[in-house]
Formats: structure tokens, C-alpha cells, sequence
């Protein structure tokens, strides 16, 4: 709409400009001006409008956003971890400690991150708390993981989880993954796991499930009369988690496997995508013809009118 109006005012413009010409120009000089150059001369007088018309076109294509079928990641995704830091996994079928394993293995995934991925840490044992929130700074986050210190608490899976979507969902716009690993059963918190399961899924949250556990019964301690203590992996709860969320339940028995699941993860963490934006390649195109157009009216081969 905007085109078809500027080319009809501009004709309008040019036939007021030929009358008035055509009274204080003897006609001898009109007859010579229209046989020299005639087509030279019309391109040259009317290219300033032709490219002022150009851009005016590709400012508002721009402006439109044109998109292309070539697919590109969405701006990342909010990758948390949440890592059962309780009495349990100080246990050392997994060298050194079951705690120290998870680490090791946790880092190997923030590593397989995208430059455009965010990653937190929290940790839970008789309660949840943040270890690391949300950063782009993949080494920032390894410097947070490698504070982490081994407790002696019990095991809150629904307050770790709760705490992990929480923070997942605190920068927007990005798609919300959570991977929690525990070796225990839920026997601590304020929050179950159901009803973080509640919470994952009205805040559209995946979240990915690590058992940790091993082939033979792991002592964790003795009770006062001198009897073992065995950790104790309710997997029945990880993978209700992982199912009703869309994630995917894995299962470690040692440190081998860990590290692989964690690879694994980051491998094959689903990513949204979308189609690739072009306007800035119209608004580059803009401006260079803006520079044309400039050079046209005022450089050295200008049109004088």
C-alpha cells in the first residue's frame, strides 16, 4: 500500500515539474536535452527515487521478520541439577564416595552444555538449598560443584525437586530441564514427591532421574547395638518422576556407568527449535542502499537538477 502511494505522488511530482520546465525553457535547448542521452539521462534523474523506493521495501519486509526453513536452537535451555548430598552418599562402593562420583560425573554434563544453556545446582538431604543458581558460566557452576561437602542428613527428594523447578523456571523463555540423582528413599522434607511431580508438570517441566545404587548392598553406617546400615534406592519413585514428567529413568552401579549416564543426558537433552530469522540481512541491505542512494545525490556523478 505504501509503494503504490509514493510512485503515484512522485508521478504527480514529476509532471508539475515538466510543465513548469517547459514555460522558461526555450525550445531549441528541450529539443537538444531530449535527443542527447534521453534514456542515460532518465535513469540517472530518476534512480535516487527507484532506490529510496527499494528501501522503503526492505524495511518493511524486515520488519516482518522473515524466517527461513533452516532450524536453529531456541535460546538455550535452563539445564538444573539436583544432587542428593545426604549421609548416604558418603558410602564407597563408588571411589571415592559415592558424593565425590556424582561430581565428577555431574561436571562431564555441564561441560557437554551449549554456549547458550544456563546451569544450576541444588542439593537436598534432610532439606533443599541452592548450591549454584542459574549462569551461563559453565565454570562458575564446576567451581560451585566442587564446594559441594558430604552431609549427614536423610533424604528429601521432593524438596530437592521442588526447589530445582523453582529455579529452572526463574529465567523465562527457555525450555526447563531437571536432573536429579539420588541413592536413597524419600524419608525427610516438606514437599513429596508426588507433589513435586504435581508442580514439575504444571511448570511443563522434564525431569531426568538417576538411581544411584550398586550390585551389592552399600554399609552406610552401623546402628548402636553394631548392626549394618544399608543404602536403600527407591526406584519406583525416581521412575514415577521421570515418566510422568517425560523424561527418562536411568539407572548407575558404578562409577563407570555414572559417567555415562551424565554423558549420555547432555547428549540427548531435547531442545526446541525454530526456524532462522533473516530481517537483519534486509536491514545490512537497507542500510547499504541507503549509502548508495546518498552517494547518487550528492557524490561526484550527482544529477543536477
Amino acid at each position: 500500500m505504501i509503494i503504490p502511494l509514493l510512485v503515484y505522488f512522485y508521478k504527480l511530482y514529476w509532471k508539475k515539474r515538466k510543465a513548469a520546465a517547459l514555460k522558461f525553457s526555450a525550445l531549441s535547448i528541450v529539443k537538444s536535452a531530449t535527443n542527447k542521452n534521453r534514456r542515460s539521462v532518465w535513469i540517472r534523474a530518476h534512480l535516487p527515487f527507484l532506490i529510496l523506493t527499494i528501501i522503503i521495501a526492505l524495511i518493511v519486509v524486515g520488519l516482518a521478520d522473515p524466517m527461513i526453513p533452516l532450524k536453529s536452537a531456541k535460546e538455550g535451555v535452563n539445564v538444573v541439577l539436583a544432587i542428593d548430598d545426604s549421609g548416604s552418599m558418603q558410602a564407597t562402593d563408588y571411589q571415592p564416595t559415592r558424593l565425590e562420583s556424582a561430581k565428577d560425573a555431574a561436571e562431564i554434563l555441564i561441560r557437554s552444555l551449549k554456549p547458550k544453556d544456563n546451569v544450576g545446582i541444588v542439593i537436598f538431604e534432610s532439606g533443599a538449598t541452592t548450591a549454584c543458581y542459574l549462569t551461563p558460566f559453565k565454570d562458575k557452576a564446576i567451581r560451585k560443584l566442587e564446594g559441594i561437602e558430604q552431609k549427614t542428613g536423610r533424604t528429601a527428594i521432593g524438596d530437592g525437586l521442588s526447589l530445582a523447578i523453582d529455579m529452572a523456571s526463574s529465567i523465562p523463555n527457555k525450555k526447563k530441564v531437571v536432573i536429579l540423582l539420588s541413592d536413597g528413599v524419600n524419608n525427610a522434607g516438606v514437599v513429596s514427591p508426588q507433589e513435586a511431580v504435581q508442580f514439575a508438570r504444571a511448570s511443563k517441566m522434564q525431569v531426568y532421574t538417576i538411581g544411584l545404587g550398586s550390585d551389592q548392598p552399600a554399609i552406610i553406617g552401623y546402628d548402636p547395638f553394631g548392626n549394618p546400615q544399608y543404602a536403600e534406592l527407591d526406584e519406583e519413585t525416581l521412575k514415577t518422576i521421570a515418566v510422568e514428567t517425560g523424561g527418562k529413568y536411568y539407572k548407575s552401579v558404578d562409577k563407570r556407568t555414572l559417567d555415562e549416564i551424565y554423558a549420555n543426558i547432555g547428549e540427548h537433552i531435547e531442545r526446541e527449535w525454530e526456524d532462522t530469522s533473516i530481517k537483519d540481512w534486509f536491514f545490512i541491505a537497507t542500510f547499504i542502499m541507503l549509502l548508495t542512494n546518498i552517494y547518487i545525490i550528492y557524490g561526484k556523478y550527482r544529477v543536477i537538477m
